[in-house]
């Protein structure tokens, strides 16, 4: 099974962050999904460092894949942007580099000043986006120049001049549907984070509808889930890291549209334990994460990248290493 680690810059400097991602692959985690912020969720968590500086220095320090969960294309990046840097990361790093990509949310897309459009039109903006790099990649490989005009972006006639002989996989983040349905038609892979199962199916589902639409084969794509959990010693100890660390968790509203860590800071005042249920395992049993873990695998995931919550992150590696990793089964 490919379990990966959930590196966090929102709550670990990167040289730390690296450090444990290193750490990670000693214990027996395969992989990293580095998180790409401006700004962290809640101002205690306290750092946002550059994902695609601490993705380089990933590369260096650990031998499994790597890529970023997820990166936004369309407001504080132009696609030709992310296009090079995802290029000279896989140049860098043959046949480990994947490319993850979102809509975005407002704590990181707003500070460049633009309009905030609604749901919608940062999907749509995305897929074009996506539709740029896709064909930076293929001219590029094929030496050739490129350009685009749509109704979001342009790019003028232009390739990437680094480049790998294999472009980089390209992942969609999606909690939605129609979002699942259209990257099954377009990209290499999806990525969600947890839910409850009957949700995660209906994804996977439209995932797979929109494969067979696009006439692409199934078995080649790639279904990838981020799991937050809270694991310590006690329950005592997971319950109060995830209502210090991570009550984002617990929040049962869309997020997208909230501007500041500040803001996020008061709404977490109204979180409770009980907000958790169903949405962020909160254990000190090994055994109860393991299962978890392994009722996904069941649905179909063919890779997850783990995030423990509490900053107690070398202890946690050590006992999922020992006592949760070799027992999850494909």
């Amino acid at each position: 099974m490919h379990i990966g680690y959930a590196a966090m810059l929102e709550q670990f400097p990167p040289a730390e962050a690296v450090a444990l991602a290193a750490f990670a692959e000693q214990h027996g985690f395969t992989g990293v999904m580095a998180s790409d912020h401006f700004q962290p969720w809640l101002p205690q968590q306290g750092e946002s460092s550059f994902v695609w500086s601490v993705l380089a220095a990933l590369g260096e320090r650990t031998s499994g894949d790597l890529g970023p969960g997820v990166t936004t294309p369309t407001f504080r990046w132009h696609p030709a942007m992310v296009a090079q840097a995802s290029a000279t990361l896989a140049s860098m790093y043959p046949g480990r580099h994947w490319l993850g990509i979102g809509s975005g949310e407002a704590l990181n897309e707003h500070i460049v000043g633009e309009y905030w459009p609604e749901a919608h039109e940062r999907i749509n903006r995305m897929f074009e986006a996506v539709d740029v790099i896709k064909k930076l990649f293929s001219a590029s490989i094929a030496g050739r120049e490129v350009r685009h005009a749509g109704p979001h972006f342009k790019l003028e006639t232009t390739r990437l001049w680094t480049m790998p002989p294999v472009a980089p996989e390209i992942f969609v983040a999606t909690q939605g549907p129609v979002t699942a349905k259209r990257a099954g038609r377009q990209v290499d892979g999806i990525i969600t984070t947890g839910a409850d199962d009957e949700r995660l199916r209906v994804l996977l589902a439209k995932f797979d509808e929109g494969a067979r639409e696009g006439g692409r084969d199934r078995s080649k794509l790639t279904r990838v889930l981020q799991l937050h959990l809270s694991w310590a010693p006690t329950d005592e100890e997971a319950m109060a890291n995830a209502l210090r660390e991570w009550p984002i968790a617990g929040m049962r509203f869309a997020r997208g549209d909230i501007r500041s860590p500040f803001e996020f800071e008061q709404l977490a005042r109204s979180v409770r334990p009980e907000d958790f249920t169903g949405r962020l395992t909160v254990s000190s049993d090994p055994d109860v994460h393991r299962a978890h873990i392994q009722r996904l695998i069941d649905l179909g995931f063919d890779r997850i990248y783990l995030h423990n919550v509490g900053r107690n992150q070398r202890e946690w590696l050590e006992v999922f290493g020992r006592e949760v990793l070799p027992r999850l089964v494909r």
